[in-house]
């Protein structure tokens, strides 16, 4: 009986205290999740079983609060397919979303500085082209024939207080080089050339895409940091000849002339 009355025993949730269905409980390191609470975490987070519940709680708060930024989110540029990477260049933020309502979905809203880095992963499969015999019988080729298939991922690497990574598939389905010139191509063992394939071209040019997109975001943050806690220099104002230190738009504190920098 008390295997099963462990079971059975009502369970409450440690965050909201509401009661837990027999198939709702998330584990926590020190106590129970219900499951309409684990669905507020972030999609990227995977420590769950490891977090305590003072560790949960501040997560939702952090969500909570990103709910602000998803709704002053101004996307100027969008990449990706499915799962996509959309930015905000005049805030400074971006987010990765494969939803249509970013209200209801609330997607994590990082800043360009979160980024660490970024990379495309292209993972390949092979498997052996096969056909049937005379009795029906799936027999190899001789030499044997193969096809591959091919999946792309983008992480994303983040800093981040509940992740420190972002990973997502680029291509809905696995794009496979399968046409009888790849396949004849494949005899012997010889491999076919992945970059004769269009779909193959167009998913490895969108990684691509991202990870400029977001490096290079990242180092106009990190250029304009320093650019701000450099030492500033006196000059000479042209339009009303004081010596002043510009302005952070580059203009003199006296007169408003534009000098420079």
């Amino acid at each position: 009986m008390g295997l099963f009355g462990n079971l059975f025993e009502k369970k409450i949730c440690s965050v909201c205290g509401g009661e837990i269905g027999l198939l709702g409980n998330r584990k926590l390191e020190d106590g129970n999740l219900c499951k309409n609470c684990a669905k507020k975490l972030s999609p990227w987070f995977s420590d769950r079983k490891n977090s305590t519940v003072e560790e949960i709680k501040e997560q939702l708060a952090y969500r909570e609060a990103n709910r602000s930024k998803v709704a002053a989110f101004h996307t100027s540029r969008t990449f990706g397919v499915n799962t996509k990477v959309l930015l905000d260049e005049d805030a400074g933020k971006f987010m990765v979303t494969s939803a249509r309502n970013l209200e209801d979905a609330n997607p994590d809203v990082l800043d360009f500085s979160d980024v660490t880095g970024c990379r495309i992963d292209i993972d390949e499969k092979r498997s052996e082209v096969k056909r049937e015999d005379a009795e029906g019988n799936k027999v190899s080729y001789n030499p044997p024939r193969y096809e591959y298939s091919y999946d792309f991922d983008v992480i994303i690497n983040v800093n981040n207080p509940y992740f420190n990574e972002i990973r997502f598939q680029l291509n809905p389905s696995s794009v496979y080089t399968n046409d009888e010139n790849q396949v004849r191509a494949a005899f012997g063992g010889t491999k076919p050339n992945p970059e004769n394939n269009a779909e193959y071209r167009n998913y490895k040019q969108i990684g691509e895409e991202i990870k400029e997109a977001l490096l290079n975001v990242r180092q106009t943050v990190r250029d304009n940091a320093a650019a701000a806690a450099a030492p500033k220099t006196a000059v000479t104002c042209p339009f009303c000849g004081a010596t002043t230190i510009p302005d952070a738009s580059g203009c003199c504190e006296f007169c408003g002339g534009a000098v420079g920098r």
